[in-house]
Parts: C-alpha cells; structure tokens; sequence
C-alpha cells in the first residue's frame, strides 16, 4: 500500500504599504507565496505549484502577483520603500492550506 497525496503551505513573505486596487485604501498588504508539495507516505517531496498573491488586510481583496513582481515588492519593502518589511524572510509554513 502506497499512501500520497498533495499540501498546501503558505509563507508569508512581507507586509507592504500599497494602495488597494478594489477599495482605493492606502493599507497594509500581505505578500504571499502558497506551494503546493506532492507529498509520499505524509512526507513533502518537491513542489507542484508556487504562486504569489498580495492581500489588502482593509477589504480583504487578493491580486495574484508574478514571480518577479513578488521578489520586486519584497525587495522594496526590505529597503523601506513602499512598505514595512514583515522582519526576516519566513521560510517555515504560517499555516497549511487545502487546495
């Protein structure tokens, strides 16, 4: 008996000051990296999917974001333009998610 499957895992990346798209508010955005992993026996393998998406923390409004974009943004928020920084680079799942 083989048991696998696929996991969800969200890092968040950064918290930058944007400008809402959907409610026109100057407010925190998230700036998130969802991977999904094929998973053998429980274990996380290798990734299936990386995708990158910003989230306006007044509306809740999500705008998916490409790789380049996403390391661009992170970069201004480490320097202190256009956002605060969310400290370090978390590369450790904030939490699982089901796809």
């Amino acid at each position: 008996m083989i048991i696998f499957g696929i996991r969800g895992y969200l890092y968040q990346l950064a918290i930058l000051t944007l400008v809402c798209g959907r409610c026109g508010n100057p407010s925190a955005h998230a700036l998130r990296k969802r991977v999904t992993k094929f998973t053998l026996f429980f274990v996380p393998l290798f990734p299936l999917s990386t995708k990158y998406a910003t989230q306006c923390t007044t509306c809740g409004a999500e705008q998916k974001v490409t790789k380049e974009q996403a390391e661009r943004l992170q970069a201004q928020g480490a320097s202190g333009h256009g956002g605060q920084p969310y400290g370090q680079q978390s590369q450790q799942p904030q939490q699982p998610y089901q796809p």
